[in-house]
């Protein structure tokens, strides 16, 4: 995968949220830690920074689908988009 490339890897994608965010924890551990290579830290702060963006991609998904039920005065109920603000 060049420096250009803007997907992710499949193995990240198929991550769920927790997943994701549980594997970027324990790259920021590591990171951290001072215990790791300069070459094994760019490789992994280049995996993290992939699993971040996934993340990030997860919570806009999950906030577009978001919806406000409302009940109005004669009992029925609506759906509408939540407002982002």
């Amino acid at each position: 995968m060049s420096s250009q490339d803007n997907s992710i890897p499949d193995d990240i994608a198929a991550l769920n949220f927790e997943d994701a965010l549980s594997a970027l924890e324990a790259i920021v551990k590591d990171l951290e830690s001072g215990q790791v290579s300069l070459e094994d830290s760019i490789e992994i702060y280049t995996r993290g920074n992939l699993l971040r963006r996934h993340c990030d991609n997860k919570l806009k998904d999950a906030t577009a689908r978001i919806e406000k039920i409302t009940k109005s005065a004669d009992g029925s109920l609506s759906v509408s988009e939540l407002d982002a603000g």
